[in-house]
């Protein structure tokens, strides 16, 4: 008796490994099979998804990155225009695609950030940290303080004591309620401790006509709609709100070097990936436009739109994602900004 029990014990034993060596079998070959999937990556044209119309800033830039991406994965990279709900409609079609990296979202991650802040994550449809891997964050879009040509004030200390000799009376521009304008000229209020007035505009170019006309005063524009009546002399700089001074502004100072410590201001460009995308993937994609940021090439198209290329890590643009999105929230809680359609 006591042989018969030791032999089904082994038995037992010998069926428990075999069913344990079966699990590992099976989960090495799952893990070899996406790896040979990660390294046939792409096999098939890649979409590059815009929530914009095309001919925008955001589709230019996205049609830059299809062309060269293409080229260097040896697919083609197919720029889809999904317009509509500002953006949001882009968003949530990329997060219900499937997570193999053929269907990517060109962001503009602060303008979503913002928008995800003010209408809600029920109300847009999705959640910007949650709901994508980050690829890459490709482009920064500067931000320039402009004044008209009513206001004598060249540097940033003159103009901040003209501001608070006249406390409501000079009026800022932007695109739209929630809009980078609005929040980084809110962003200055706070800091600064003045009284401005806010009007918004349906898009930046009415908001510049009035700005260069003196119907308003003051704008925190973004790079290229600046940088396109600067020169003339039709309004003038008196800072540049991002970190680093611009090399088509080189004699204009940042805000930080004028006396506003920390103050950094910029829009995003990001690629991002719907979540649950193979690490191996994004790797792939990521270390592709990292040498695509350094090339002449890209260099000089997004100069030619005001971009900036950036270069970073999947981690770190997740981590500069997160940072973003904490420091508009703040600014957006702080100056009592609501949604308005």
């Amino acid at each position: 008796m006591k042989t018969c029990r030791w032999m089904d014990r082994l038995g037992q034993f010998a069926h428990g490994a075999r069913r344990v060596a079966a699990r590992v079998l099976a989960g090495a070959a799952a893990l070899g099979m996406a790896g040979a999937a990660s390294a046939a990556f792409p096999d098939r044209p890649i979409t590059l998804v815009v929530g914009y119309a095309p001919g925008g800033a955001v589709d230019v830039v996205a049609r830059i990155l299809g062309r060269e991406l293409g080229e260097a994965l040896g697919q083609p990279v197919v720029v889809e225009n999904k317009p509509g709900f500002a953006g949001n409609l882009s968003a949530q079609y990329v997060k219900r695609a499937a997570p193999d990296g053929y269907t990517l979202l060109m962001a503009p991650t602060t303008s979503y950030a913002l928008i995800g802040k003010l209408m809600g994550v029920q109300a847009v449809g999705y959640d910007l940290a949650k709901d994508f891997q980050p690829v890459a964050l490709v482009g920064e879009l500067p931000i320039i303080l402009v004044a008209s040509h009513t206001v004598p004030a060249r540097t940033l200390p003159d103009f901040v004591a003209a501001l608070k000799k006249e406390p409501g009376k000079i009026a800022y521009g932007s695109s739209g309620n929630g809009t980078i304008e609005h929040v980084v000229a809110e962003m200055f209020r706070l800091q600064e401790k003045v009284d401005i007035m806010h009007v918004p505009y349906r898009g930046a170019a009415p908001a510049m006509t009035d700005l260069m006309s003196g119907q308003i005063q003051m704008m925190f524009a973004t790079a290229p709609t600046a940088l396109a009546n600067i020169p003339a002399g039709r309004i003038h700089a008196i800072g540049v709100a991002s970190a680093h001074r611009l090399p088509s502004l080189p004699d204009v100072p940042t805000l930080a070097e004028q006396g506003l410590p920390g103050f950094s201001a910029q829009a995003i460009y990001g690629v991002l990936a719907p979540a649950a995308t193979p690490e191996a993937v994004v790797a792939k994609l990521n270390a592709t436009l990292q040498k695509l940021m350094e090339t002449p090439r890209v260099k000089d198209q997004f100069g030619l739109q005001g971009v900036l290329p950036l270069r970073n890590t999947p981690a770190e643009a997740a981590r500069q994602l997160q940072a973003d999105m904490a420091k508009w929230n703040k600014v957006i809680d702080a100056a009592g900004i609501t949604y308005t359609p």
